[in-house]
């Protein structure tokens, strides 16, 4: 994978959404042709032997190459939504945020004990939304779980957030 054709397509946006924050913007990574083959034949690469079955994809950015990764295994897609989006029974998870909680759902029947799931969202920054989308995983009874991000901040320490042993990949870090 070439991370300088990513980097070079990836836009900084400084203070957003708030004054101080330097916001990477991976919608550039998306509509570049190049960028998503390059993102997507890399992250068939890391994960095409590991037995995937299904692949997670977080609201609403980790949707698209999510999904396209999927495809690509020839394994299923599930969505990973906050409340009130998906129609039948789900399962839920509440998590700390900087400023108060937040909740993330999978449809109840959305993975199995027999899933090989690769969780997939486009940053890694503090890990709450991601290691709560694990946890509600991992509560269905996959066999295996692994996770992945396009980007990840290091001096934010999103890694931390996840138990010792679990598997997170990035494609950038930053």
């Amino acid at each position: 994978m070439s991370k300088e054709t990513l980097l070079a397509n990836l836009r900084e946006i400084p203070d957003f959404p708030i004054p101080g924050i330097l916001f990477y913007d991976v919608t550039t990574l998306f509509k570049s042709a190049e960028c998503m083959q390059e993102m997507l034949d890399t992250l068939y690469e890391m994960y095409k032997d590991k037995g995937i079955t299904k692949v997670v994809g977080i609201e609403s950015r980790g949707f698209i190459m999510g999904g396209a990764l999927a495809a690509r295994l020839g394994a299923g897609f599930v969505m990973a939504r906050k409340p009130g989006k998906l129609p039948a029974e789900v399962l839920e998870e509440t998590y700390a945020k900087e400023y108060g909680t937040d909740t993330i759902q999978l449809h109840k029947d959305a993975i199995s004990e027999d899933d090989v799931v690769l969780l997939h969202d486009d940053l890694l920054a503090t890990g709450g939304t991601m290691a709560a989308t694990y946890r509600l995983v991992r509560k269905n009874g996959c066999k295996k779980a692994y996770i992945n991000f396009i980007i990840e901040l290091k001096d934010l320490n999103g890694r931390k957030a996840f138990e010792e042993g679990v598997e997170v990949e990035t494609l950038l870090q930053l």
